[in-house]
């Protein structure tokens, strides 16, 4: 029988988030445990919960901008716009969703200078009938949330939601908004090809060895390693790490994008920061030049509604002005790292032409018709 998840796993992993899986004996050292017990905990770990380290790359300081898209499918062809989200080389995350209607939503990390060109990719999907209702968020770095603990109980052993007391936390948070989440001035280019290198295998395996790295590079670790301490870590090109666990039961739980409005920056900095030790948060992010926060969320079902009336009484409250939501298909869902391929002599190579006739051969394999607006049933077919 496999052991439930307690109190010092999510301790556990709460640490790993805030400190990184880099540094193991610095974690175990604030748990008050001997590293080799830690180390043992982690490799039986997975067996018990899913469990998986990233990086997060702070893309403003590679002169990368955030892109996010939201896309509804053509029905029938769901699995084509899917495809058609990797065409532009500079997607990092895919995602089919549902809801109100199917479809995907994509992140990417986009040259700042081609933000035009990649406006031209998103419409260029409703222009060839990939897909309807296609919107485009530019946003900030993404904040990440480590907390693992609260409102778990461990006398009962359980997790207990007090919305209520969410609800009354919020107007007491402060006003300054998170660093992470700060309208950028500019997107400098802060590394070159043997940091972009060394990030894209961090992303891979966040442990990875600077010695695994060097032997990559066919340079010496010395090397490698200055590149990793005075580039990476003291340029601010990592933001953090991840430590993604669905610490609820995943058979019974899904996982949400939200998008939270607000009136001013002032109330979106509250609400943001109440979030920063729910275990419910998986991270946050705000879109340029306006008051709205992207959040993932993840919830047991039977919480659901229960979070959506906190929001509506945060509405009332005149504390949140309106949100809407998607329900992400984790079913359904890819990655891949940083596009250090196209990185040459400190500057990014972005193909626009190349991704519009990756989108336009995608459309003409599948044979996709002109779409012929759907209505609902007629009378008497019901």
């Amino acid at each position: 029988m496999v052991k439930p998840i307690g109190l010092l796993d999510l301790k556990i992993l709460e640490s790993l988030g805030t400190h990184g899986p880099r540094n193991i004996t610095k974690v175990a050292r604030k748990l008050g445990i001997p590293p080799e017990t830690l180390r043992k905990k982690l490799k039986r770990m997975p067996y018990r919960v899913f469990l998986r380290f990233y990086t997060n790359i702070y893309h403003t300081n590679l002169g990368l901008k955030k892109a996010l898209i939201f896309a509804e499918a053509i029905q029938g062809h769901e699995d084509m716009l899917f495809n058609c989200m990797k065409a532009n080389d500079f997607w990092i995350y895919v995602n089919r969703f549902y809801g109100g209607n199917e479809g995907c939503l994509g992140l990417y990390t986009i040259p700042k200078d081609n933000d035009s060109d990649f406006e031209d990719f998103a419409r260029r999907l409703e222009k060839l009938n990939a897909a309807k209702n296609v919107r485009v968020f530019w946003s900030t770095c993404f904040q990440g949330v480590h907390s693992k603990t609260t409102w778990f109980d461990d006398k009962l052993k359980k997790w207990v939601f007090r919305w209520d007391e969410w609800i009354k936390e919020i107007p007491t948070m402060d006003t300054e908004l998170l660093n992470t989440l700060i309208d950028p001035k500019e997107w400098p280019i802060k590394g070159d090809e043997t940091d972009v290198f060394i990030l894209k295998e961090m992303e891979k395996d966040p442990t990875v060895s600077v010695s695994d790295i060097a032997k990559m590079l066919g340079i010496s670790q010395q090397l490698t390693q200055y590149h990793y301490k005075t580039h990476v870590l003291e340029r601010g090109l990592i933001e953090g790490f991840d430590v993604l666990s669905y610490h609820f039961d995943i058979a019974i739980s899904d996982m949400f994008a939200f998008l939270f409005e607000f009136e001013s920056e002032e109330k979106l900095s509250r609400f943001a920061k109440s979030l920063l030790n729910k275990s419910f948060v998986g991270g946050l992010g705000k879109i340029l030049g306006e008051n709205r926060l992207i959040g993932d969320i993840y919830l047991p079902r039977q919480e659901f509604r229960n979070f959506i009336d906190a929001l509506s009484k945060l509405v009332r409250a005149n504390l949140l002005q309106g949100y809407c939501y998607v329900i992400r298909d984790l079913r359904k869902a890819e990655r891949q790292t940083i596009s250090f391929e196209y990185f040459k002599d400190r500057k990014w190579l972005y193909d626009h032409q190349k991704h519009i006739k990756n989108l336009e051969n995608l459309v003409k394999a599948e044979g996709v018709a002109e779409a012929t607006p759907w209505t609902g049933l007629k009378k008497g077919e019901a």
